[in-house]
């Protein structure tokens, strides 16, 4: 049998900001293809139906839960661009330093919350 290494397994690995930020990139975009398509088709069905369905989805999406629900696809929206935007950076070759890809993994995710927030303040107040 050949002496190599084996595959490192879970356990094995750290945790860290780095695995965080790649494992909220996947969820982040299929929430966006899954939820965020059913609201668009939802939306779109309803302009097209006339007043009283808009009113309906008006009403459901200014409930509570249609606020987290919309407020959720927006902090995936910027979660999903904020990890782009640093992979696309990782694709050039650069960040690949251990505290620089530390530093921008949590700058990615503080990033996706502080354009959340921004974003929702500058609906709400203007």
């Amino acid at each position: 049998m050949a002496n190599r290494p084996l595959s490192p397994h879970l356990q094995i690995w750290k945790w860290g900001p780095h695995m965080l930020v790649s494992i909220l990139h996947r969820v982040s975009g299929d929430g966006m293809a899954i939820v965020g398509l059913g609201v668009l088709l939802w939306w779109l069905g309803a302009l097209a139906s006339g007043p009283a369905a808009y009113e309906t989805f008006h009403t459901v999406m200014t409930t509570p839960i249609g606020y987290l629900v919309l407020v959720g696809l927006t902090w995936a929206f910027f979660t999903h661009l904020c990890s782009g935007l640093r992979h696309f950076v990782l694709d050039t070759g650069a960040g690949y330093e251990l505290d620089a890809n530390r530093m921008w993994s949590i700058a990615s995710v503080t990033g996706a919350v502080v354009l959340t927030v921004a974003f929702w303040a500058a609906i709400f107040l203007l």
